[in-house]
């Protein structure tokens, strides 16, 4: 065995574009140092990854409905989120049992579902190493007898601490009044769902898991992606096992040639980019009330309209498209509005752009907290906003001038920490120490 020897490296991603996005990201780093990547996706990714030179294996997530037709990338969990968007006016206390919980329960299922799926997969391509992005465990993945590697790429809030916030919740980091009450709720929600879970891990020969976590904890190593400056380190220490990546930006994006209809911008005109993400779009009468809003301004903005793209009527200072390749838009823009997914937050962060956030559901509460309490720029609230709080958070921004600098500045700190290397490092060690004599 030389150093050399290319290793198999098996991803498992979340069907969302999120994890997806951050697996092809590594993947294309592994890839192109010689390694065979074996990329198992969610039935509805079909010919879409194996064009990345990666070995593609479909899984399903359920079972095929009669007369079912080919549905887009992500498609399972565009549809969940339309039908649950009702619940995400809610207080995020009270979405624990209807919004998380459920959420909770589908993905579990699916994992029971596929077991065998990955099983043979497994067995068939016999991986080096697995990686997962996904916040349930896949058993099939640590039973292997090959290093795991865990990718969390939501916020690191789900690695639960007691001096830090709960996951889920977006209460401030310096207050604790409500986090007791919170956490309260949550076992009272998932405490049955978890036990379930965890013996059927248990069954199929995984170790018990953590208790009331998804995944566990004791792997060959753990990634997860926040900005040091934005990191709860200090509340919240990690074992050695874990790596931070301050920045997790895929290389795979085209190029984004801005259209003259907001590249010729007049005095004083910014240039602003909107998306709620390829989930949050699916909002579409929280996304046409935020075009018809920023409409108004002396603004040009790009638009990323998701899912429900053909619904959504841009306004005469807008572009847009149903998805843009968001990596090469962020660093043309001077502010970003975001529905505060972990990627669209790191991502901005590693541009050195100020933010508006409006949460919808799962992380991106406590990213939409963890922006607004460190001075990143301004969480609103998403379904309760007025007009002029939303015209004047952006306008608010655009003149902060030594934001700005100082965000100019923490993006350049973070490019140079290089993060998708820096994770893509820690999964080839974790292959290598497994293929190497004695390893």
């Amino acid at each position: 065995m030389t150093e050399q020897t290319p290793l198999t490296i098996m991803f498992w991603p979340e069907s969302a574009y999120g994890p997806t996005n951050q697996c092809i990201g590594l993947a294309s780093i592994l890839r192109d140092r010689g390694h065979r990547i074996v990329f198992a996706a969610e039935s509805s990714w079909a010919g879409r990854i194996a064009p990345f030179g990666f070995v593609e294996e479909l899984v399903d997530l359920a079972a095929p409905a009669e007369g079912a037709v080919d549905e887009d990338a992500g498609a399972f969990w565009t549809q969940f989120i339309a039908e649950t968007a009702p619940e995400f006016r809610k207080p995020t206390i009270e979405q624990l049992a209807t919004f998380i919980q459920p959420t909770y329960q589908a993905l579990i299922d699916g994992a029971r579902y596929c077991e065998p799926r990955l099983r043979d997969i497994i067995a068939q391509h016999r991986p080096d190493v697995i990686v997962e992005d996904n916040v349930v465990l896949f058993p099939a993945l640590v039973t292997a007898g090959v290093p795991f590697v865990r990718i969390v790429s939501c916020s690191p809030l789900e690695i639960p601490g007691p001096d830090v916030p709960p996951p889920f919740s977006g209460l401030p980091s310096a207050d604790r009044t409500e986090w007791d009450a919170y956490r309260g709720e949550f076992d009272r929600t998932h405490r049955a769902m978890w036990t379930d879970f965890d013996a059927w891990v248990q069954a199929q020969g995984a170790a018990p898991l953590p208790d009331l976590e998804f995944m566990p904890r004791d792997n060959s190593a753990g990634l997860y992606v926040y900005p040091a400056e934005a990191d709860y380190v200090d509340r919240r220490p990690l074992d050695t096992t874990w790596t931070r990546m301050d920045s997790s930006v895929r290389e795979t994006d085209d190029a984004y040639p801005l259209p003259a209809a907001v590249a010729d911008r007049p005095a004083g005109s910014a240039l602003v980019y909107l998306s709620l993400g390829s989930l949050g779009g699916a909002d579409v009468e929280l996304m046409q009330r935020l075009v018809d809003v920023l409409g108004t301004t002396r603004h040009r903005y790009i638009v990323s309209k998701g899912p429900q793209a053909d619904r959504i009527t841009l306004a005469d200072n807008m572009v847009g498209e149903q998805m843009l390749p968001q990596t090469k838009v962020i660093p043309q823009v001077d502010l970003v509005i975001s529905h505060g997914g972990n990627n669209t937050v790191t991502e901005t962060l590693h541009f050195g752009k100020p933010l508006i956030v409006l949460p919808l559901f799962w992380d991106q509460y406590e990213n939409a907290q963890r922006v607004d309490e460190l001075g990143f720029g301004i969480r609103l609230d998403t379904y309760r906003f007025t007009d002029d709080e939303l015209t004047d958070a952006v306008d608010r921004l655009l003149a902060d001038t030594a934001l700005r600098d100082r965000l100019a500045d923490l993006g350049a700190a973070i490019r140079e920490r290089d993060g998708l290397r820096v994770g893509a490092d820690v999964i080839e060690r974790a292959g290598r120490a497994h293929r190497s004599p004695g390893g």
